[in-house]
């Protein structure tokens, strides 16, 4: 499954990212986590040093590898470089998963508290005041529109705050989307925003209450975002010990906090898994982004790279593997 975690800058959402990550790898399960957002972060909360992290390759900096990996060989994309971040999968493309033979995870991945880490990485001093994060986001867009997750396989991103996610398509990439909200007026104001904007993409938004010290506080939560609570962590001193750079062994972990984090696996696993709305959303962003703005950037009709007998999902890649 490919689950989003999203909120407001403060609400803690990498920190959650980082927590669900190491539960889902502590249970032996196949787990791929990526660093999206601008505060790039991600990595030091799995406790990844200087060294480890400055040795990483960004996606957002290699666009150009990336693409020639997922072109494959499809005659529908003429080069790697008539490739935009919406560019769906058709027949001969390069299609992706989690676990076994995966070059993006060989080139980009580095191992981190069981699961394998990549990062979209930040911004540089070449790219100020020339361009938006979005550029290096689309990279993880890309990943995300050529990969096939199985049954028991899992895929954590942890979004650029606020509603940025809505510049493209990336925010429907996802079977799950975790919106972590602090029991304030500002915390679930990003909640009603996200619904506004997902409400007719068939989003699926759970609300994870965080730093949550009492029952007003839940009962704030649910007269604000009512059935969308998925469930809260509670004020805790292992989740503060990360936000401070520690990194407590996952024993240590308060039991009610285990227990949120295994219903949100459960919530997780609920989902339904619906290639042909993945495979429509795909080509419905496409054609947005290629009338907008890339069919002038590109020079060509990038709506030709759509394949229309093209159906994503595991299918398709036993036809790769066959």
């Amino acid at each position: 499954m490919k689950i989003a975690f999203a909120g407001k800058g403060g609400s803690g959402k990498t920190t959650l990212s980082a927590l669900f990550t190491r539960y889902l790898a502590a249970q032996g399960l196949p787990v791929v986590t990526i660093d999206a957002d601008i505060n790039q972060n991600l990595g030091h909360a799995l406790g990844l040093g200087p060294d480890e992290l400055g040795g990483m390759r960004p996606l957002g900096t290699n666009l150009a590898e990336i693409k020639e990996l997922l072109r494959g060989d499809n005659p529908r994309i003429a080069s790697a470089d008539a490739m935009v971040k919406t560019t769906p999968p058709g027949r001969g493309s390069r299609l992706l998963t989690v676990d076994g033979d995966n070059p993006v995870h060989a080139r980009f991945g580095t191992p981190a508290a069981g699961a394998t880490l990549m990062v979209t990485g930040p911004f540089s001093e070449t790219d100020l005041g020339v361009s938006c994060y979005h550029s290096k986001v689309g990279a993880a867009e890309m990943y995300l529109n050529h990969l096939v997750d199985g049954a028991g396989e899992y895929v954590v991103v942890d979004m650029t705050a606020g509603a940025d996610s809505f510049a493209s398509g990336l925010f429907t990439r996802f079977d799950v989307t975790f919106l972590v909200a602090e029991p304030t007026v500002r915390g679930v104001g990003v909640y009603r925003q996200y619904a506004d904007h997902a409400r007719d993409h068939g989003v699926c938004i759970r609300v994870i209450g965080n730093k949550v010290q009492d029952g007003s506080d839940v009962e704030f939560l649910r007269e604000h975002v009512g059935e969308a609570l998925d469930a809260y962590v509670t004020q805790s001193g292992f989740v503060r010990a990360m936000e401070k750079g520690h990194h407590p062994d996952l024993t240590d972990l308060e039991e009610d906090n285990v227990k949120t984090l295994a219903g949100m696996r459960d919530t997780v696993d609920a989902a339904p898994k619906d290639w042909e709305r993945f495979t429509r959303q795909s080509a419905e962003f496409h054609l947005r982004n290629a009338r907008a703005w890339a069919n002038d950037a590109k020079g060509a009709d990038l709506t030709a790279q759509l394949d229309p007998d093209f159906l994503m999902g595991p299918s398709a890649l036993q036809k790769q593997s066959g």
